[in-house]
């Protein structure tokens, strides 16, 4: 039987929103953030990296710094809230549905973020995908920093980590599916076999133009729509 598997981009692909900035939200709603216009800096931020211009290295040294004071096992346990409350509400319900069917199946399942690898394997677990990367954090003396721990998964890093992922896996895939809404993703797009844009933005929509690529027009969660 032909086995495939099917990759996941998470923010805006899974969820409808960045989880990252949803976690700046939190710590900021929960009292542990005390750099002026943290919010508007992050916002700021973001906006570069849906224009594919983000520096990554310096929107993690800035929005590392809330849990610098903060051990990892609290952070742990602050994932968990964080997770229930902020993130599950906005899962696509179509997301859901297609992770539910192919649990029925042989196929495996992967997430791919260019976020923090402690938030994608809390979202991840949640969602009952069981498989994740991200950006992996340097820890030191039990805190958080900003220094990356190897390759970051993002733009044509998530295919370095896909390939190494794949060479610790025994198993062999027929293709490779991929799910995605960011221009950010296009190199993995080049790569897989297979993709399909959920809700893509400008630049992908733009980029796929004379491909073979499905698109998925997911509904908005209506915490979105309350905005």
């Amino acid at each position: 039987m032909s086995k495939y598997l099917y990759i996941f981009d998470m923010d805006e692909t899974l969820v409808d929103g960045d989880c990252s900035m949803l976690w700046n939200q939190y710590l900021v709603d929960e009292g542990y953030v005390d750099i002026p216009n943290f919010l508007d800096i992050d916002k700021e931020l973001m906006a570069r990296y849906a224009r594919g211009e983000m520096d990554m290295e310096e929107y993690l040294d800035f929005v590392m710094q809330p849990l610098s004071d903060i051990p990892t096992e609290s952070v742990d346990t602050m994932l968990y809230d964080f997770v229930e409350r902020y993130v599950s509400p906005r899962v696509y319900e179509e997301a859901k549905t297609l992770i539910h069917s192919l649990k029925n199946t042989s196929n495996d399942m992967l997430i791919i973020s260019a976020t923090a690898s402690f938030i994608v394997s809390k979202v991840a677990k949640s969602l009952g995908i069981a498989q994740s990367l991200g950006i992996d954090m340097v820890v030191d003396n039990n805190r958080y920093t900003s220094k990356v721990d190897g390759v970051p998964s993002y733009r044509e890093g998530k295919i370095t980590r896909l390939e190494m992922w794949l060479q610790q896996k025994s198993d062999e895939y027929e293709g490779l599916h991929f799910f995605t809404d960011s221009i950010n993703d296009l190199p993995l797009c080049n790569y897989a076999d297979r993709v399909y844009l959920v809700n893509p933005c400008e630049k992908l929509k733009q980029a796929a133009q004379g491909k073979n690529w499905q698109t998925y027009a997911w509904s908005k969660t209506a915490l979105s729509c309350a905005k």
